[in-house]
């Protein structure tokens, strides 16, 4: 009988298929093990039976029967659904329905817990709470953080700078000094959920970092060449002044393979346009916009002259109007020889492989930065949520393989701002400088996965921990 971990995501298809990338790895490097990865139902889902043909299954279903027939010794479990008030932000409604899951987790892991071959469970910071059901059973308990030393570094460190604290969280806008990270980062570059003491995202999230601090590892996507002083601070334990830092395991860069089809037909449109002319905007699943954004926008794409495919998401007020009705006035006619336009999906990662590609405006998401750092892709971070406008400070002053833009108060970027921006990235001498910078992460992130490199070492460490059942 395999030896056998248990690894439970987050809710969004960003949290689950980086995790199943994981368990990928760990077989590529250790093919003794069997992984059965958990499956939160979202809440309010529908779960009347419906025709399972190919062509009605999500992409998220899509990748996960395709990593089923590929890699049988992952297996996937759903846990079924709860019934909970829905109270955060879509961002962190996991937090809460994974919290009401725990008796259907108890209840999974109890079944194997017996078994000698049940090594550990792999937690996102997300599903944390199922540490109570982990400790309880004696399982080793490991943490994935989806995004990078940087964040981790932020994250674990976030109950000392609590305690420490000698005013309200949202008056501190120096820079918080913490060991790896940029010199210029302050508390307005946190996400806004951290910075009300009183919510309950607050509560959560601080609770979560407690609980990684105590885990039996911490397992990053991220690598050297990339975050390298984050990486060395948390080696060295300097973020956690208060206490003891879990291993650190940095075994990126973890990206999805392709899945889904081209039904919008992008990789066709892109084999007609020139090597590196084109700047692709997409913006994640949970990257949605008003109509007046999505009009700036437009005007901004006309602005810079260059040629764009855009990923479209409308938020919920605009979800049921066209493209024609979404858009400027005659936008699409007059752009159709140098751009294109699609709704809600499209193949990314296949898209920025593509020789076409020559920028990308992103949301800062790490999976989506991984992807064009892996490619070579130069960016314009435009951050959402959640912790993108942390990671668009890494791109920016970090990693220098991105141009910031410039937005209002209220979050809102004009058209010209980002015609100026787009331009500046395709166009000018920084960012030819750029380009230039993230050509040679790509060549480090091929570098670290292969034989001796710092991500196989990390891979092989954790395998080898993984097999020791205390």
């Amino acid at each position: 009988m395999k030896d056998t971990i248990v690894m439970y995501p987050a809710l969004g298809s960003g949290h689950l298929m980086s995790m199943v990338e994981l368990a990928k790895l760990i077989l590529t490097q250790h093919p003794s093990f069997s992984i059965t990865i958990l499956i939160l139902t979202p809440p309010n889902k529908n779960t009347n039976n419906k025709d399972t043909n190919q062509k009605t299954l999500s992409p998220q279903e899509q990748y996960i029967a395709s990593v089923s027939a590929t890699f049988p010794s992952i297996n996937f479990h759903y846990i079924p659904p709860v019934s909970c008030p829905i109270t955060l932000a879509p961002h962190l409604i996991t937090l809460e329905v994974s919290q009401q899951s725990n008796h259907h987790v108890e209840n999974f892991l109890h079944s194997i817990s017996k078994s000698p071959n049940l090594k550990a469970v792999i937690l996102d910071f997300f599903t944390y709470s199922a540490s109570q059901v982990t400790t309880k059973l004696e399982i080793p308990t490991y943490f994935y953080y989806t995004s990078g030393a940087i964040a981790v570094a932020n994250f674990i460190h976030f109950p000392t700078f609590h305690q420490n604290a000698t005013k309200p969280i949202s008056d501190l806008h120096m820079p918080l000094n913490i060991p790896g990270t940029p010199e210029n980062l302050s508390i307005d570059d946190y996400p806004d959920d951290v910075k009300d003491t009183e919510s309950k995202a607050f509560q959560f999230l601080l609770e979560s970092a407690k609980t990684m601090r105590e885990c039996d590892g911490i397992i990053v996507n991220t690598f050297d060449a990339i975050e390298g002083r984050a990486i060395k601070a948390l080696n060295e334990g300097l973020c956690i002044p208060d206490g003891t830092t879990p291993p650190i395991f940095c075994v990126g860069p973890l990206i999805t393979s392709s899945y889904g089809g081209d039904e919008n037909g992008c990789l066709n449109w892109l084999e007609s346009q020139p090597s590196q002319s084109v700047v692709l905007l997409s913006f994640g699943s949970m990257g949605r916009f008003s109509k007046a954004q999505l009009n700036e926008i437009a005007f901004g794409l006309e602005k810079s002259e260059q040629r764009f495919l855009w990923i479209v998401r409308a938020d919920l007020d605009s979800e049921e109007l066209s493209l024609d009705e979404l858009l400027p006035e005659g936008f699409l006619e007059r752009t159709k020889e140098k751009g294109m336009v699609v709704r809600n999906w499209a193949p990314q990662g296949a898209i920025l492989s593509h020789d076409a590609i020559g920028g990308f405006v992103t949301h800062c998401g790490w999976n989506s930065v991984l992807e064009a750092v892996c490619e070579g892709v130069s960016m314009v971070a435009w951050p959402l949520y959640a912790e993108q406008k942390l990671n668009k400070v890494i791109l920016v002053d970090e990693m220098k393989v991105a141009l910031e833009l410039n937005k209002l108060k209220d979050g809102y970027v004009s058209g010209t701002e980002l015609g100026d921006r787009v331009k500046e990235l395709m166009n000018s001498n920084k960012g030819k400088e750029i380009r230039q910078t993230i050509f040679k992460m790509k060549i480090n992130a091929k570098e670290t996965s292969a034989e001796g490199g710092s991500s196989f070492v990390a891979l092989t460490k954790l395998g080898q921990l993984l097999k020791q059942k205390k």
